[in-house]
């Protein structure tokens, strides 16, 4: 059996009667998309966030006439990019094959890889993180988690208490434990996350409580002030202002913090804003995109 794919591209204001429509019309699959490398982050508890521009995949049954449905999306071309109006013929394995395709592994340091878990790792010696991409957590391609990635292949984790606070997918976390981390924390405000990074766990074969995950509120009534020698945060720069203080708390003294999520032209608000607790010496770029680390102040 053969599939239609529609792809078309908009401002996601317009996304909930754009979708509306090509359901009505016989979409039987809708797969959100980022039309231009944009991170998503969640700032608020259940909150629904998408990128400001998206790309939306469409499947129809073979047999569906898309006529009616090009002619409604080329009569909006106010909100809609006629210009970029796809279809696709796609048979049955095509479809899967689209997909993973897109999807390789990827060297992180010289011994780290990350790789997808219906391939096999190209260095099955090295550290291989086993990570299969999802909409809303992150599987380690955009440019943030890359830097976060870096930084802990080379930071030394061994007998380290870490904490990946805003964790998505785990990925930061089950990275730091394949690393060495004596014991990891992962913190998200989303409960979907959570679950993610108890399947990646699984997936990755990290048993024995070694990474325990817990929502902001579980996680201030479990722990003690101080208990960090590592914390990296990969999430926006508003939110990271407002936790500095907290993080503040978390991190043991002369010990290691990473921030990330950052665009260039934040990096000096953000160090302005840690400086009463953090040395943060040093910053790492890739494109737009910046992480900047350091020591928790002794005073």
């Amino acid at each position: 059996m053969s599939w239609q794919q529609l792809k078309i591209c908009f401002i996601s204001k317009h996304l909930e009667p754009i979708e509306q429509q090509l359901i009505k019309q016989g979409a039987i699959a809708v797969t959100y998309l980022d039309a231009e490398d944009q991170p998503l982050f969640q700032t608020e508890p259940g909150e629904t966030i998408v990128w400001d521009t998206m790309l939306l995949s469409c499947l129809f049954d073979q047999k569906t006439d898309l006529g009616p449905t090009l002619s409604w999306l080329r009569s909006n071309s106010s909100i809609i990019n006629s210009d970029k109006i796809v279809i696709e013929i796609l048979a049955d394995e095509d479809w899967e094959k689209s997909w993973t395709s897109n999807f390789q592994a990827t060297r992180v340091d010289n011994n780290f890889w990350i790789c997808p878990s219906w391939q096999p790792p190209p260095d099955p010696d090295a550290v291989n993180l086993f990570i299969d991409p999802g909409l809303a957590f992150g599987s380690g391609s955009h440019n943030t988690t890359k830097l976060c990635l870096r930084w802990l292949a080379k930071t030394s984790l061994t007998n380290k208490c870490v904490v990946d606070y805003g964790s998505g997918s785990g990925i930061l976390a089950i990275a730091a434990a394949l690393l060495g981390a004596k014991s990891v924390i992962a913190v998200d405000n989303d409960p979907q996350a959570i679950i993610a990074t108890k399947d990646n766990l699984f997936r990755n074969n990290i048993v024995n409580g070694r990474i325990e995950t817990f929502l902001p509120e579980q996680y201030k009534k479990t722990f003690e002030k101080s208990h960090a020698n590592i914390l990296v945060a990969n999430i926006l720069a508003k939110p990271l202002q407002e936790l500095a203080p907290f993080f503040a708390e978390i991190v043991n003294l002369g010990e290691q913090i990473a921030l990330s999520g950052l665009l260039r032209n934040q990096v000096e608000e953000i160090i302005d804003t840690y400086k009463p607790w953090f040395d943060l010496a040093e910053i790492h770029y890739d494109k737009e995109w910046a992480l900047i680390s350091g020591t928790r102040l002794m005073n």
